[in-house]
């Protein structure tokens, strides 16, 4: 091994990201938040706005899971 040892450093530009590119994509994020949230916790019948079954026992063990009752 050598007594000197140079090392190089490299400095990293972090890109800025504008607001306004980021907006889109974090609205659309929030509306499919607000879709999950509402089939697993609200969709169950007496407040569905599809009917029959289908949705709420699609998302019935997750509904148990994130501590929503059901029945």
């Amino acid at each position: 091994m050598s007594a000197t040892t140079t090392t190089a450093q490299q400095q990293v530009a972090v890109p800025a990201i504008p607001v306004r590119e980021i907006m889109p994509w974090a609205i659309f994020g929030m509306l499919i938040a607000v879709l999950a949230v509402y089939f697993v916790g609200a969709e169950q019948g007496a407040v569905a706005l599809f009917g029959g079954e289908a949705i709420h026992e699609f998302v019935h063990d997750g509904r148990h899971l994130l501590g929503f009752p059901c029945h």
